[in-house]
């Protein structure tokens, strides 16, 4: 191998810091942008964070199932245990059960609607949060 710098299997000329801190638009001639401060708590995989992000997702889970699935239960448990309350008639010719059975889909987009509203009010910020944080960890330490 010769020492000629236009050689091309000579090796990289070594720089002062190691190119991967660098950003890929930063030129060598350019000074690297200050670092933006961490934020304070423990890092974003920590297992406090992922507990209560967790928490959030399963009480959002249970109150959309629940609302769901508890109405439909009492439905069949009242269609097995009193059927003669599910064929009294209602207005209209309609039975009991026919009605409650009819209810059964604007409960369901009720459980639809409260999924929403729960994950926009209560798990989005958390994981946002989660994310925004990994964001600058990952900023601050490229390597990992």
């Amino acid at each position: 191998m010769s020492d000629d710098p236009t050689d091309a299997y000579a090796p990289p000329p070594q720089h002062a810091e190691h190119p991967a801190t660098r950003p890929a638009w930063a030129t060598s001639a350019e000074p690297l942008p200050e670092r933006t401060a961490l934020p304070s708590g423990p890092a974003p995989g920590h297992h406090r964070d992922l507990r209560v992000l967790r928490r959030a997702y399963r009480r959002q889970r249970r109150v959309a199932t629940f609302t769901a699935l508890g109405y439909f239960t009492v439905f069949l448990i009242l269609s097995a245990q009193a059927p003669s309350f599910m064929t009294r008639p209602v207005r209209g010719g309609l039975s009991t059960g026919m009605v409650l059975g009819l209810i059964q889909l604007p409960v369901t987009w009720l459980a639809i609607v409260l999924f929403e509203f729960t994950a926009g009010r209560y798990v989005d910020p958390l994981a946002r949060r989660m994310r925004q944080r990994t964001a600058l960890l990952a900023e601050r330490e490229p390597g990992r």
